[in-house]
């Protein structure tokens, strides 16, 4: 996920509209930001009087308003602490002999805040014996309500991709590193992150795919441990060991980085054909 761009002056407004629908924005609130996790009966201390001679530049400073810290994982009362989280959703996973019940236990768990304020899980989709995987970061508002991965006009782009690949949705399969929606499309946090990974981590080895793509810098990184962004990581061939055997991976673009950059999809292309071939190299090896 992205900070949101600014807008090309000559969309139009219906333009503009699906552009917001795409980026999540889905209520309109106010003209100024609020910090809704902060305490509203907790009044700002008076600024202090200023001292003759000081001018009005020395009063500045207590007349602007605090810049908040960045908003911290949302937490669930009576929730285990992140870290307790982290060990739970691991050793849960282990359990999952299924994807059906790892489904179930994904379901069931309560050690993320995100699952109170998404609408529903969103775990996968497509053909849990395919050969390719893909793995994005996390749902956005069409894949809320649907409950699917990759729908809306992302989706629409990953089946092109998929297309050009000469698969579709019944030969691939699709998921996200974190299966629920973060509030309003932010940024998972890092504990965030860290909570949902067991249970992507398991998903992965129970799909047991010959090629994993990781779409955009969050998925690769978490999955792949990569440190550099995706234009660096880009292109190249990973190993990703899932403690039965060894798969290969690739990063690249997300597609809804592509819907805002469309001038990446033919470094995209690139990474496709490479995917391509190495799929008919598999092919090839098991008949």
């Amino acid at each position: 996920m992205h900070p949101v761009p600014i807008p090309d002056p000559s969309l139009t407004i219906r333009d503009l509209l699906a552009c917001y629908a795409e980026w999540g924005v889905d209520s309109a609130l106010a003209e100024e930001p609020v910090n809704r996790l902060s305490d509203p009966d907790i009044k700002p201390e008076p600024a202090p009087p200023v001292a003759a001679g000081q001018g009005a530049d020395a009063a500045e400073p207590s007349r602007r308003a605090p810049v908040p810290a960045a908003a911290p994982a949302l937490l669930i009362p009576g929730a285990p602490p992140p870290e307790a989280a982290i060990a739970a959703a691991r050793d849960a996973a282990r359990t999952a002999p299924t994807l059906d019940a790892l489904r179930g236990i994904v379901e069931a768990f309560d050690g993320c805040a995100l699952k109170t304020t998404a609408t529903r899980l969103v775990f996968g989709d497509g053909n849990p014996e395919a050969r390719i995987m893909f793995v994005g970061e996390a749902p956005g508002r069409d894949e809320d309500i649907e409950g699917v991965p990759f729908i809306g006009r992302s989706g629409k782009l990953l089946d092109n991709m998929i297309a050009a690949i000469g698969l579709d949705r019944t030969r691939a399969y699709i998921a996200n590193v974190i299966p629920w929606r973060p509030p309003g499309n932010r940024t998972p946090s890092p504990h965030e992150t860290q909570i949902c990974l067991p249970f992507i981590r398991r998903q992965i080895e129970l799909v047991d795919p010959d090629i994993l793509v990781c779409l955009g810098k969050p998925s690769s990184q978490a999955v792949l441990d990569l440190k550099d962004g995706i234009m660096r990581t880009r292109g190249r061939w990973y190993d990703y060991d899932t403690g039965r055997r060894t798969i290969r991976a690739m990063a690249t673009f997300h597609p809804a980085y592509l819907l805002r950059q469309p001038i990446y999809k033919r470094l995209v292309w690139q990474d496709l054909r490479t995917i391509a071939k190495a799929l008919q190299q598999v092919t090839a090896a098991r008949s």
